[in-house]
């Protein structure tokens, strides 16, 4: 709900404070007062685009506040959580406007955009008008408004459900489809590729391995040699421990005949053959273990370097085969399954299509039912206003399929029997498209609505009952949503529950709009001068009166 409009500076206004109410508020004062200038200023601070100069002549900047009350689960404090901006149960917005024309916004005290401002608008404000009307008729939002009438919301839901799971089948067989034609481009890569990696079968560290044996056996050929030539020169026979074993035996044998002296030696010489008998072992082992078959040598290289040239080839490392070998084994499995998989997913995606139809057409048949109803309601609503012998059509056609369904929706109008329908925008005048207007917004009204409605003169060209009506039909809408209505019908003026008189002064020479909220009293006068014009006279007071009993 709107709660009040701060203005200063703006065209002919230079200080105005307003603060309405719920209910049918209602703005009258003469041609040329300024009524218009409060929408221009609200539409300002709410972003929309109207005059280019605003601000007051002989002011630096022209600025307009407005402040709504924002009930919980609001629309507008979604926009406001996505805009990073602070919500509360109070909305405040602030924009000024300076002379060379540069436009500030503020929401809540953070600098926003115009963007933020016109998003935040469609869930404040609707304004209607003969000039002006921002939805009833753009034909673009005609379904969503049947649908709201119909109260069709469980199946709009199903319908958008179904349609997401049919654009993910769709997608998800699509994806398939291009990953399956990917593969098949590679299948005689893929195969090759699996066939050779299979044959040789690398297994992780296993070229570390290889070119470490490689290197122990080159290493051997060169060494060899020497060992066997020390392995004989320290064997027995003519080597060191036959020689040593000769010494050590004649040694004994001389020992008894010269009194101990060679003990010593004898001692130290059965050490030493005891020492080389190790040295000897350890030789012997190590040209066991130096002693290869020619051709292993051979064999370890021809699969080191096949192993190296298979990894230059995939441009991985050599520990990285048999991890790619398991990858491309992965995709040719998953292109031998694919002709498989997708026939599965051919018939997850003909299901969606089957359930995204059913769900289109009960939401078809429940969207024809409630244009039934939408239009015997408009039949009953136009009838006061004096349009009897217009009549009013919910023409449902074919649509592209979507989450909304497969409907397009557009209101229509004759304005005469036999006419041919069309349009509302198109077909009826000004008067007439007025009160088309307010016998749509009646109807489509349920619950209580989050919208401040705004009608701008929606009652011109009309007056006696059926201005009379047109007044019934928006004190009807105030019940539920709060009424803005700028009116020169007395009629429509008595019915509101708030009454505000917008009239021009003239101080120092400078022309102003001024807005004054009216008392009882007050209001008798302002609807008597509405009636008889700039002289009042008692019996318009008894008229205007009258307008006003209960």
């Amino acid at each position: 709900m709107l709660r009040s409009l701060d203005i200063r500076d703006m065209l002919i206004i230079d200080r105005l404070d307003l603060s309405f109410q719920s209910g049918l508020n209602v703005l009258t004062g003469e041609t040329g007062a300024g009524k218009s200038i409060l929408l221009d200023a609200l539409g300002f601070v709410l972003g929309w685009r109207g005059r280019a100069e605003l601000v007051r002549p002989g002011a630096t900047q022209g600025e307009v506040t407005a402040v709504f009350d924002l009930p919980a689960g609001h629309a507008a404090r979604t926009i406001l959580q996505e805009a990073g901006l602070p919500e509360g149960d109070e909305l405040i917005l602030r924009r000024i406007n300076s002379a060379e024309g540069r436009k500030t916004a503020w929401v809540n005290d953070r600098r926003a955009s115009g963007e933020v401002l016109r998003a935040l608008s469609d869930t404040l404000v609707e304004l209607h008008g003969q000039q002006d009307d921002r939805g009833l008729l753009n034909p673009r939002g005609h379904r969503a408004l049947l649908d709201a009438f119909g109260g069709l919301d469980d199946q709009l839901a199903a319908t958008r459900a179904a349609w997401r799971a049919r654009a993910e089948a769709d997608s998800a067989l699509a994806a398939a489809e291009e990953r399956l034609a990917a593969l098949r481009a590679e299948e005689d890569f893929l195969r090759h590729a699996v066939e050779e990696l299979d044959r040789l079968s690398p297994e992780p560290g296993e070229e570390a391995g290889l070119d470490a044996r490689r290197r122990e056996m080159q290493a051997a050929e060169r060494v060899r040699e020497d060992i066997v030539r020390a392995h004989a020169a320290l064997g027995p026979g003519e080597g060191a421990e036959g020689r040593m074993g000769d010494a050590l035996r004649w040694l004994e044998g001389a020992a008894e005949g010269v009194g101990g002296r060679l003990d010593e030696a004898v001692a130290a010489l059965s050490r030493a053959l005891v020492e080389l008998g190790e040295a000897t072992q350890a030789v012997e082992e190590c040209q066991e273990a130096l002693t290869f078959d020619p051709g292993a040598l051979e064999a370890a290289e021809e699969r080191l370097f096949a192993i190296r040239a298979l990894a230059r080839k995939h441009g991985v490392l050599p520990d990285d085969l048999p991890t790619l070998a398991y990858d491309l084994r992965g995709r040719l499995d998953a292109l031998d399954a694919g002709a498989h998989d997708l026939a599965d997913l051919q018939k997850a995606r003909d299901a969606a299509r089957v359930s995204y139809d059913a769900a289109a057409a009960d939401l078809g048949q429940a969207r024809a039912q409630a244009a039934m109803r939408l239009d015997a309601a408009m039949s009953g609503e136009l009838a006061p206003l004096k349009m009897e012998r217009a009549s009013f059509a919910t023409r449902i056609t074919p649509a592209e399929p979507g989450p909304g369904g497969c409907d397009a929706v557009a209101f229509t109008v004759a304005t005469n029997p036999g006419a041919p329908a069309g349009p509302l925008n198109k077909i009826a005048s000004g008067g007439e498209l007025s009160r088309f207007l307010l016998a749509l917004k009646v109807c489509l009204a349920r619950g209580s609505s989050p919208l401040t409605l705004i009608f701008d003169e929606i009652d011109r060209g009309v007056g006696g009952a059926t201005a009379d009506a047109v007044g019934r039909r928006l004190a009807a809408l105030s019940e539920t949503a709060q009424v803005l209505v700028v009116t020169h019908s007395p009629q429509v003026a008595a019915k509101g529950a708030h009454h505000w008189r917008v009239e021009k002064r003239v101080a120092g020479g400078m022309t102003l709009s001024t807005v004054t909220p009216l008392d009882a009293a007050a209001r008798v006068d302002e609807i008597a001068r509405m009636l008889s014009g700039d002289t009042i006279t008692e019996e318009a007071r008894a008229a205007a009166r009258a307008l006003l009993a209960p």
